[in-house]
């Protein structure tokens, strides 16, 4: 009887043995591991920059936009029914929900602005004083737009970082006047830098009130509100008592909310599926390592026939001259496996060193998984070999030796 440390003892001395060969082989499985290490480094990595992009305004908010997404049949009279725009009004009267924290109504246009004898165009939105609760803003000279009466809002601007730069360089704006389209700004504050999401200069924009908005850019209604809630309550709980209020409002529900929650869930998803797909391009290259493995295993029977011979006659059992291989197939794949780790987890920090514009991350339990691969691979490609290994007739092998 041979006892797992003697069959240890074996089918590392067989993988010594031919150490080129043992290399070669080894280096098939390490290179699909560092693959997928890779790819899924970077996927990952990609995964959570898009998700710090989006929660760096907070994630308690719910955005109301006009028109009703989902198709419905004929209206009751027959008459065509019109989609009634979001007002002023309809944000004020959210403010009073229970765990609602801020509102601000929400109006956008590019405009050309002047001031300081410069002009540049650039995109200006139309908010409220709640602007910086709701999306996690700060001011770093001056101040926000002051909590005016909705339609009596004083004409004040805030610049962006970029935008106060482009238009008075290094020279104190607060004070002076913007002019945005054919209508008179005084300029009150200026936001920190905030920089870019998603390829949009956030730093490149001027803020001033909704209702000015409404008239500068001829609109009849909001493009959106946007409503801040408190931590720890459900956002379909805030949903529902917005959706109650704005239909009562409208008469029927003409608007469509989304909360960032599902936003970010349906985005994860996304990106999830992005990062197995380019871990399943990096998993060809196991592929190629498990065929290596087949063939170095198949020629290891062929070579060691008497060996196998020998044993069988000594009173071996055939599960152990199975067990011998199948020890040999996946100790080569486990080696090769953290020959890959060690390349794959490398390289991702080398590219982040190179390019740390990149995000890269590798996650332990991808770290975890591509070894249990590797191994499982070794498993699988090594039964075939085993197999014919304990199958060979002792005589015979003993005869061809």
């Amino acid at each position: 009887m041979i006892r797992p440390a003697d069959t240890l003892h074996l089918a590392l001395r067989a993988i010594t043995a031919h150490r080129l060969r043992s290399f070669l082989t080894l280096l098939g499985i390490a290179v699909g591991i560092a693959a997928v290490i890779l790819l899924t480094s970077i996927g990952e990595g990609i995964h959570r920059f898009v998700l710090a992009e989006f929660t760096q305004f907070g994630t308690n908010v719910i955005g109301i936009g006009p028109g009703k997404t989902k198709t419905s049949g004929p209206h009751p009279s027959g008459i065509p029914t019109s989609v009634r725009p979001l007002t002023l009004a309809d944000a004020d009267s959210l403010k009073q929900l229970p765990h609602v924290t801020a509102v601000t109504p929400t109006v956008w246009g590019n405009t050309e602005v002047g001031a300081n004898g410069r002009l540049r165009r650039t995109t200006v939105y139309g908010v409220s004083a709640a602007m910086t609760q709701v999306f996690s803003i700060k001011v770093r000279t001056g101040q926000f737009l002051p909590p005016d009466d909705s339609d009596n809002a004083r004409p004040f601007v805030i610049l962006g970082a970029k935008l106060k730069t482009e238009l008075f360089g290094n020279e104190n704006p607060l004070g002076a006047k913007l002019k945005i389209g054919a209508m008179q700004f005084r300029i009150i504050g200026v936001l920190e830098t905030k920089g870019q999401f998603l390829g949009i200069d956030l730093d490149d924009t001027a803020y001033i009130p909704a209702a000015r908005a409404l008239e500068l850019f001829n609109r009849d209604g909001l493009m959106e509100i946007h409503v801040a809630y408190a931590e720890g309550v459900p956002a379909a709980q805030v949903s529902s008592a917005i959706k109650q209020t704005l239909t009562a409002r409208h008469g029927r529900e003409d608007f469509t909310i989304t909360t960032q929650e599902d936003m970010l869930r349906t985005l994860s998803k996304i990106l999830d599926i992005l990062t197995m797909a380019v871990g399943a391009l990096g998993s060809i290259s196991l592929l190629v390592g498990g065929v290596g493995i087949v063939t170095i295993m198949t020629i290891a029977v062929t070579e060691r026939t008497g060996e196998i011979g020998l044993l069988v006659a000594l009173g071996a059992p055939r599960r152990t001259i199975l067990g011998l291989f199948l020890g040999e197939a996946v100790a080569l794949s486990a080696l090769g496996g953290l020959m890959g780790l060690v390349l794959g987890i490398g390289l991702a920090q080398l590219i982040h060193l190179l390019l740390p514009a990149l995000p890269v991350h590798t996650p332990l339990s991808f770290v975890l998984l591509a070894e249990g691969v590797a191994i499982a691979i070794g498993l699988v490609a090594g039964v075939l070999p085993a197999r014919r290994a304990a199958q060979l007739d002792p005589v015979e092998a003993l005869r061809a030796e």
